[in-house]
Order: C-alpha cells, then sequence, then structure tokens
C-alpha cells in the first residue's frame, strides 16, 4: 500500500459519511414537502415490508402536499396504515386512487426540535469522521513500519490526513447549516 492508497482510502470514507448524512437530513421534514419524506416508509405489502418508492409513484403537487399514487389499488389501505403510523405529523386523505398528505406548517418548538437533531445527526457524522481519521493514522503507522517510510513522510501523510479530514468536517458545517436554514424558513 502506498500514501496515496491510504489517502485515497481515507477520501473515499469521509465521501460515504457525508453521502450518509446528506441522504438522512433529507428524511427531516422542513417548511416544503419532499418525497424523501416517505420514500423510505416500508408497507406490508402481500406480507413483505416494501419501501412506498417501490410500490408507488410519489409527487409533490403543491409545496406543502404529497401525492402518492400506488402502481396496485389494493394496496391503497396498507398504504394509508404506514403513512398514518409515520412521524409526519400529517393524516393522509384517501379518495380511492391516491393518498394526499397535506403537512400543517411546522411550529416555532418543532423546527427548534428538527434543528437540534441535524445538529446531532451532524456531530455524529463527525465523530465517525474523526474514527476515520484514527484508522487511517493506523494504516499510515503501518506503511511506516512495513515500508520504510521515512519520518518525514510519515509526518507528511498525517498532515494530509488532518487536512482531509478538516476539508470533510467543512462539508459536514456547510450542510448542517443548510439544513437548518431551510428548517427555519418559512
Amino acid at each position: 500500500m502506498s500514501s496515496n492508497a491510504v489517502i485515497d482510502e481515507g477520501r473515499g470514507r469521509f465521501e460515504k459519511a457525508l453521502t450518509h448524512l446528506r441522504d438522512q437530513l433529507k428524511r427531516i421534514r422542513t417548511g416544503r414537502a419532499s418525497a424523501a419524506l416517505v420514500e423510505g416508509l416500508r408497507v406490508d405489502y402481500y406480507g413483505t415490508q416494501t419501501p412506498i418508492s417501490q410500490m408507488a409513484h410519489i409527487s409533490i403537487p403543491e409545496p406543502r402536499q404529497i401525492l402518492i399514487k400506488p402502481f396496485d389499488a389494493s394496496a391503497l389501505k396498507e398504504l394509508m396504515r404506514a403513512v398514518s403510523q409515520s412521524d409526519l405529523g400529517a393524516a393522509p386523505q384517501n379518495d380511492g386512487k391516491v393518498l394526499r398528505i397535506t403537512l400543517p406548517p411546522l411550529s416555532g418548538e418543532q423546527r427548534q426540535k428538527f434543528a437540534a437533531k441535524v445538529k446531532e445527526m451532524c456531530e455524529e457524522t463527525r465523530v465517525s469522521m474523526r474514527n476515520t481519521r484514527r484508522d487511517v493514522n493506523k494504516q499510515a503507522d503501518t506503511l511506516q513500519k512495513d515500508s520504510g517510510l521515512t519520518e518525514d513522510e510519515h509526518k507528511k501523510l498525517q498532515t494530509q490526513i488532518q487536512d482531509l479530514l478538516k476539508e470533510y468536517e467543512k462539508k459536514v458545517d456547510e450542510t448542517q447549516k443548510a439544513k437548518v436554514t431551510e428548517i427555519e424558513s418559512v
């Protein structure tokens, strides 16, 4: 393994952590409706827990409304049950063909709660990234012992790993700021 391979592995793991965070943040409610709020909900469909995104078309006809049109109309009751049991805070309306979910506006207390949840998720991502840095630094130590990396090269590699961590922590901070702004905006 070379120094570049160690850096590339670190970058890949940091990128995965950041992507995971962004996917998780899509599921947090803001002032606007989003298909991501219901895509991951699982529905008991013929005895199998199936994500809504695999059994229905999800659209956003209005800023605070989600429309779910199942491919199989017989699944409408199960879809309705899954949405009702979710933590969306809105009751779905069933017209026999589609489900309409009108999201109520967020209260100030809800906005604070969601902003705190975002902060918590971002901090978990930072901890994960620091653990990745520790693992990558161990690889750098092993590389020094096994392939005769000089002390200066080892220090330079550790500095590159730290700089990479700072770069990705900055991206987490930017993601957090953007999501909190989105939650707090009307």
